[in-house]
């Protein structure tokens, strides 16, 4: 039976990694797929990893039409086995609904990969709806760290190295906008509610003096 199945961590845990390893085991059994993103950090039409690997992918917008571009190429003579589907936290839920539907219908296995909270620590829409319909959702072992070394489970957005929790959900990050730096950083809880970024680490903390006179 084909399946919905939805892979997810915070920033750094090695998702687009992973799908694209997906990509390549699928394609070493045979099978024949396509991948998909939307606003990946690498530019348009590309699926990136942070460890260097990338791959061409169909860019995902408000209006593209999953079960439609699936019934094209079926209907076309092409083979479709699977889909790819990376940065799936920025799909509509109306395009998680038509997945779900293809997995159902037309018994192709998609594999999405996204994050589950935004820098606000709310559910993207997109991931909400993967959580209420993907028959199963799997948590990345590879866990990132806290600059405070303890495991990280919150992606905090910094303008100019301090954390914002305002502003509009989806900004692509590493760029300058208006003259600001911004950039994502992944941080322990604790310190993601105290909005204590590693560059405000280095400028607050100080290591305390030796118990003991020279």
């Amino acid at each position: 039976m084909a399946q919905l199945i939805f892979f997810t961590g915070p920033m750094n845990c090695g998702k687009s990694t992973l799908a694209l390893q997906t990509d390549f085991t699928e394609t070493q059994a045979g099978r024949s797929g396509r991948l998909f993103t939307r606003d990946d950090r690498a530019g348009s039409a590309l699926i990136s990893s942070r460890i260097g690997l990338e791959r061409p992918a169909i860019e995902v917008g408000d209006g593209f039409d999953f079960w439609a571009f699936v019934i094209h190429e079926l209907t076309h003579g092409h083979r479709l086995d699977y889909l790819i589907c990376d940065e799936a936290q920025f799909f509509t839920p109306g395009q998680i609904d038509q997945l779900a539907r293809i997995v159902d219908e037309l018994q192709l296995d998609v594999y999405c990969f996204g994050i589950l909270t935004d820098f606000r620590t709310e559910l993207f829409p997109g991931t909400r709806r993967l959580v209420e319909l993907c028959d199963r959702m799997e948590l990345l072992q590879v866990r990132p760290r806290c600059w405070c070394g303890e495991p990280a489970t919150h992606n905090a957005r910094t303008v100019d190295g301090l954390m914002v929790t305002e502003g509009s959900q989806v900004v692509v990050g590493d760029v300058v906008a208006e003259h600001h730096q911004v950039a994502y950083e992944v941080l322990c809880r604790r310190h993601h509610r105290r909005r204590m970024t590693s560059a405000v680490a280095r400028i607050t903390l100080h290591p305390e003096p030796l118990p003991f006179d020279e």
